[in-house]
């Protein structure tokens, strides 16, 4: 799946992308330098993408860093969890490259 999101953020003009493994990876890269967007999923090892994102917003600076979260959770009760752990804005898979070029748009603009 991450391959396949990399393909499409280069598809739509994303190149300088950071990724990781898992979710503590993820914490680590986000650490480790500056970053303006955080695509994660909520099925990740080790860590998943809710714990992430909370483990993100405790970090210094990172409590408004942009995070868009791309799942198969399409659930109305696994959508409002994301949203009070910090993501602003949420995918479900399938997406098209432009469903999330617009999702990022969106992050972005605020």
């Amino acid at each position: 799946m991450r391959r396949i999101i990399i393909n499409t953020l280069n598809k739509i003009g994303y190149t300088d992308i950071v990724e990781a493994g898992n979710g503590r990876e993820g914490i680590d890269r986000v650490s480790e330098g500056p970053v303006d967007l955080v695509i994660t999923d909520w099925n990740m090892p080790e860590m998943n993408g809710i714990e992430f994102i909370r483990a993100l917003r405790t970090m210094d600076g990172k409590d408004k860093l942009p995070v868009l979260m791309v799942t198969t959770n399409a659930a109305k009760d696994d959508i409002v969890e994301a949203l009070r752990a910090g993501v602003n804005n949420y995918v479900v898979k399938p997406f098209t490259p432009e469903t999330i070029k617009e999702k990022i748009d969106a992050v972005l603009a605020h």
